[in-house]
């Protein structure tokens, strides 16, 4: 009787491929009809964060945190979507008979992982996240699973990132030895920009920081959501003040320094704070003069850790450097595949 009454239990689980698959536009819950993340415009999308290559426009129905679909609005525009729905995190909502919930990724403001759950298998879809401390977002809290879908923009032994505060210290310095250069710190919009100037905060740099124009909304938003960013002003710059940024640090979008509005700074130390300054190569190939590792992405013993602690039955790996995790997990007796999926980039490295 014993086997008997256990066996159907047994029988009702739900195998994690049949809840969650992959497809050309994303991850889809056929059970639910719903995407998460897609990378095409679609019926309904549930979206993890800001970041374009998550956050595409053009959706009937998006799902997301508040912070997450204002952050779409600021980018795209009021009418990003035909509607859009925000979810609390922690709050649970019936899809079609799946349970979905939002969960905190530590990655940018508002930023989420997605717990999908139906008949008694729990799938995370982690989106991209981060295990370090950031002031400017809400920490990553694990979530038990029975798969736990990680990104691997970092997975490989070779990315032991250095403590944050050391690299906002070397530019510190950097400042210290140069008052006569600007110093231009290269940052991505969301994200990035806002905890690079957050950790300058805390290090005690109270001086106004320049920036870009690129970046005014979003810093502004921050604040608005109780992240003090301190005193920002816009980095505009014509021949007749170029000695005005002399000593000053100026954050902007990377894309900017590659064009005529960084060369009016005078005599400007070219800085990028990216977790790909790890690779030497990558830095000359980019100029950059001072490499600052800071990264919204977990390095690899931070993604080792993070699979040891939540202990999931299986682990699927998507966007990033899938082969080696996927062995690691393999060579540890957790079954791990990638999910292959694609057009996803490095927006918040």
């Amino acid at each position: 009787m014993l086997a008997g009454a256990v066996l159907p239990a047994i029988l009702l689980l739900m195998k994690p491929e049949a809840l969650l698959y992959s497809t050309p536009k994303g991850l889809y819950c056929e059970r639910g009809d719903f995407y998460i993340d897609p990378v095409q415009p679609v019926d309904r999308a549930l979206i993890t964060h800001g970041h374009a290559d998550h956050a595409r426009s053009g959706h009937a129905r998006v799902l997301a945190t508040r912070e997450t679909l204002d952050i779409m609005g600021i980018r795209y525009g009021e009418n990003f979507c035909g509607s859009a729905q925000s979810i609390t995190l922690g709050e649970s909502l019936s899809l079609g008979g799946v349970e979905v919930s939002f969960h905190p990724a530590g990655h940018v403001l508002g930023s989420a992982q997605i717990l999908v759950e139906a008949e008694g298998t729990r799938i995370v879809a982690s989106g991209d996240y981060k295990r370090r401390r950031d002031p400017t977002c809400l920490p990553f809290e694990p979530i038990p699973c029975d798969v736990f879908i990680t990104e691997a923009t970092f997975a490989l032994p070779v990315f032991h990132h250095p403590d944050d505060k050391g690299e906002i210290i070397k530019l510190l310095t950097s400042l210290t030895q140069f008052p006569e250069r600007a110093h231009l710190v290269g940052a991505y919009a969301l994200g990035k920009a806002q905890r690079v100037i957050a950790l300058l905060r805390e290090t005690g740099y109270h001086a106004p920081i320049y920036i870009h124009g690129a970046l005014a909304k979003l810093c502004t938003y921050y604040e608005e959501r109780g992240v003090a960013l301190g005193d920002l002003r816009p980095a505009t710059i014509d021949n007749s003040d170029r000695q005005s940024f002399a000593g000053a640090v100026v954050i902007g979008p990377p894309s900017a320094f590659a064009d005529r509005w960084a060369r009016r700074f005078p005599d400007p130390v070219a800085i990028f704070a990216s977790g790909w300054m790890l690779v030497r190569q990558r830095a000359k190939q980019r100029g950059v003069e001072l490499p600052m590792i800071i990264s919204d992405h977990c390095d690899w013993p931070e993604l080792l850790a993070t699979i040891n602690e939540i202990a999931p039955s299986q682990v699927w790996v998507t966007h990033g450097r899938e082969e080696a995790l996927v062995r690691w997990c393999e060579l540890q007796g957790i079954p791990a595949r990638p999910l292959h999926l694609i057009g996803y980039e490095d927006e918040g490295d």
